[in-house]
């Protein structure tokens, strides 16, 4: 099961490289509409969740039942300047995230994916956020294919 996620984590790493290499400079401040992000700034908003995923599968995972708290997006992206970035070095926070992400779900024993955690007042196991991290960006990247 982890091998084929992590074949999985691959492929869109190169999917999401191969698109995102093919657009102009210009198009990457594109915003579908009035008051959303632009496509850098929807990469930036993949790459730091995963972050915070990741973290929260980590804590889960080695046992650490603290519970976690919640974050809001829309407060993080205030305090990010992903568009004043060129789109390669987006692209490559992205990459090195995701790498990162995928040697922590390679290195996790087998027991590690049942143990569970409390994050914003919910149980759940670091299974469930292995899910929650690869759904989350497959709901971004079908926007990004239908909007942008």
């Amino acid at each position: 099961m982890i091998h084929l996620r992590e074949f999985s984590y691959r492929s869109k790493i190169a999917q999401l490289a191969r698109f995102l290499g093919q657009l102009p400079q210009e198009r990457s401040l594109y915003r579908y509409a009035p008051g959303k992000w632009s496509l850098k700034e929807v990469l930036g908003h993949i790459t730091d969740n995963e972050r915070i995923m990741s973290y929260r599968l980590l804590r889960i995972a080695r046992g650490d039942r603290t519970p976690l708290a919640g974050y809001d997006q829309d407060v993080l992206m205030s305090g990010a300047a992903f568009d004043l970035n060129p789109l390669s070095d987006v692209l490559e926070d992205y990459t090195a995230v995701r790498r990162a992400t995928l040697s922590l779900l390679k290195g996790l024993p087998a027991e590690a994916w049942s143990r569970k955690g409390v994050v914003g007042g919910n149980e759940s196991t670091a299974l469930a956020w292995a899910y929650i991290l690869a759904g989350h960006e497959i709901h971004h990247m079908n926007i990004i294919s239908e909007r942008y």
